[in-house]
């Protein structure tokens, strides 16, 4: 039986999938099997998961049900005892599954290995790292304010500590990852790999890109997260919000085409900074109320050349920043 099971899930991914696919094939750590979960893909991917040769992989089809119950369809399939997700856009550095299932051997104590994480645009010609950072152990109140992890593709989780907590909670389609994590987190420790493994893609067709949507669910998740959380955390729930409207910030200026979209931003900006005054001393809130004056002072063609600045910077963001 592997040692780890590697789950895919994938929904019309033909751009993207055979990398993802070869950055597991290319992992110094060999003992693993993986499991795409096709999740009702209407264009190519079917089509180039049948090109791929690779004995170790299983293919499963299910009309589309979303990113959590395609993840929790892999988890009741797999044999590992160590179980990773890599979403169908992203990308591993070669020495990822070596390190954290290093690290998970080396400290038995704790049940998540996590690495730091890079950031990249649709087509992977630009590349950010996020900004590492060193927190083990107990967890909780770090991820209820930020979720150091920035996604679904970073962890390696013992798959005892998924049935522990019932793996992804399946009406959720924005913010799963980190619900996810803040259950975990009450429940075992954590360990950080403090390297730079995992290449978080952002496209104009990633949940991202769906701004207003995003803002709506993520604060259904914020609400869920704290609503189950113990008293002593309560008060933190102003400053989680006040970083998912920095982030919402950040992705109306990378998004912006007009003064209007502008605006949108500068409203998200006031929201945050009222949440958590003190988020004013953050470089990147600093960075974000600068280009919004910018922006307010130029031309929209002005606007389109500044845009590539600010995806660095929303790369960076998601429901994490102090």
């Amino acid at each position: 039986m592997p040692k780890v099971t590697v789950i895919v899930p994938a929904y019309n991914a033909e751009q993207t999938i055979v990398a993802t696919i070869a950055s597991v094939q290319q992992q110094t750590y060999q003992d693993w099997e993986l499991i795409v979960i096709n999740d009702g893909s209407s264009d190519r991917t079917l089509e180039l998961l049948k090109r791929i040769r690779e004995p170790r992989m299983r293919v499963y089809h299910y009309s589309n049900a979303g990113v959590s119950v395609a993840r929790n369809r892999g988890i009741a399939l797999a044999q590992g005892e160590l179980i990773a997700f890599l979403d169908a856009d992203d990308l591993w550095s070669a020495d990822k599954l070596e390190l954290q299932a290093a690290a998970l051997q080396q400290y038995p104590h704790a049940a998540v290995a996590y690495s730091w994480t890079y950031f990249m645009n649709a087509t992977a010609t630009t590349i950010h790292a996020a900004p590492g950072v060193w927190f083990e152990g107990d967890v909780y109140q770090q991820l209820l304010v930020r979720n150091f992890l920035y996604s679904g593709s970073n962890p390696l989780v013992r798959r005892d500590a998924l049935v522990l907590v019932g793996g992804f909670e399946p009406t959720l389609t924005h913010g799963e990852d980190w619900e996810l994590f803040v259950r975990l987190a009450a429940v075992v420790q954590f360990v950080v790999v403090p390297v730079g493994q995992v290449f978080y893609r952002q496209s104009s067709t990633s949940a991202s890109a769906q701004v207003d949507l995003m803002e709506q669910r993520l604060l259904l998740v914020i609400d869920s997260v704290f609503s189950a959380a113990p008293p002593q955390f309560l008060s933190l729930k102003s400053h989680c919000l006040a970083n998912l409207y920095q982030y919402l910030t950040g992705l109306h200026l990378a998004q912006a085409t007009n003064l209007e979209d502008v605006q949108q931003a500068g409203k998200k900006l006031e929201i945050a900074v009222r949440l958590s005054p003190k988020i004013l001393l953050n470089q990147t809130t600093q960075y974000f109320f600068v280009k919004w004056f910018l922006m307010q002072l130029f031309s929209p063609d002005i606007t389109k050349k500044l845009r590539q600045f600010s995806t660095a910077y929303i790369m960076h963001f998601k429901l994490k920043q102090v």
